[in-house]
C-alpha cells in the first residue's frame, strides 16, 4: 500500500510538476486546491485538468473569500504590473503577494493530512524564477514544519513528523519545465496567467506570463499556452 501525500495543486506549472515528482516518488496523490476569490476561474478549471489527468486518488476545492480583506491585485480592484522586466520583479515584494495566502493554503492542507494519516505535503514554491514572494522561501517552509509539529495531535503525541516538500525550490523555471516534461506532464492543461482575458487566452504580459515565457524559451521547449500578447 503506498504511502499518502496531500499535494498543493493551482494549475500552475509549478504544481503541476510537483504533482509529477510526488507520484514518481511513489505517493497516492491528494491534491487540495483554492477557489479563495481569485480575479479568474481559469486556473481552478486547469487545477482539475491536471488533477482528472495524473490520476489523484482525490481532489477536493476548499471555497472562502480573501477578497474580504483584500490587499493584493489577485483579490481587490489593484491592476495587475505589466510588461516588467526581471530586475523589477525581484525589486520588491509585488502588490501580486496574496497576505498570508502560503499559510492559509498549508494550514488547509496540514489539516487535510492529519485527517487521511499523511505526513507528507508537497507544494511547488520557488526561490529562484519568482516574483519576490516572502512566503516562497526555504526559511519559510522550515519554520511551518516546526510549527506543524506543535499544532497537531499526530505531532504532539509523536504518531509522525510532517515534512513539506519543496522540489522545486533551487530550480530555475527552465528546469522545472525540463522536469515535468520527463515527468510526462502535459503543460496544456495547465494556466499560469494573473490577469487571462474574458475569452480565456493569458495575457502574456504579466510578471507569472512572462517568467513562464523564458522558462519554456530556455528549457528549448514550445510553450503551449495561448496568448494575447507574446512576449517578442
Amino acid at each position: 500500500m503506498k504511502p499518502k501525500a496531500v499535494i498543493l495543486l493551482s494549475g500552475g506549472v509549478d504544481s503541476a510538476t510537483t504533482l509529477a515528482i510526488a507520484r514518481r516518488d511513489g505517493f497516492d496523490l491528494y491534491a487540495i486546491s483554492f477557489d479563495y476569490g481569485q480575479r479568474h476561474r481559469s486556473e481552478l478549471r486547469a487545477a482539475r485538468r491536471v488533477a482528472d489527468a495524473m490520476g489523484v486518488v482525490r481532489h477536493v476545492l476548499i471555497p472562502f473569500d480573501l477578497r474580504a480583506i483584500g490587499g493584493s491585485a489577485l483579490t481587490d480592484d489593484i491592476p495587475v504590473p505589466k510588461g516588467r522586466d526581471e530586475a523589477a520583479m525581484s525589486a520588491n515584494i509585488p502588490v501580486t503577494y496574496v497576505p498570508a495566502r502560503n499559510t492559509i493554503f498549508l494550514a488547509f492542507a496540514l489539516g487535510w493530512a492529519e485527517a487521511l494519516g499523511a505526513f507528507d505535503l508537497y507544494m511547488g514554491v520557488n526561490a529562484i524564477d519568482y516574483s519576490g514572494y516572502p512566503d516562497c522561501r526555504p526559511e519559510y517552509i522550515a519554520a511551518f514544519e516546526r510549527l506543524a509539529v506543535l499544532a497537531t495531535k499526530a505531532g504532539v503525541e509523536g504518531v509522525g513528523r510532517f515534512r513539506v516538500h519543496t522540489p522545486l525550490i533551487r530550480m530555475t523555471k527552465a528546469e522545472i519545465i525540463r522536469t515535468g516534461a520527463a515527468l510526462g506532464v502535459d503543460y496544456s492543461l495547465t494556466h499560469s496567467c494573473y490577469d487571462p482575458t474574458p475569452d480565456g487566452l493569458a495575457c502574456g504580459q504579466c510578471d507569472s506570463c512572462l517568467l513562464r515565457q523564458k522558462g519554456f524559451r530556455s528549457a528549448g521547449l514550445s510553450d503551449p499556452t495561448r496568448y494575447a500578447e507574446r512576449l517578442s
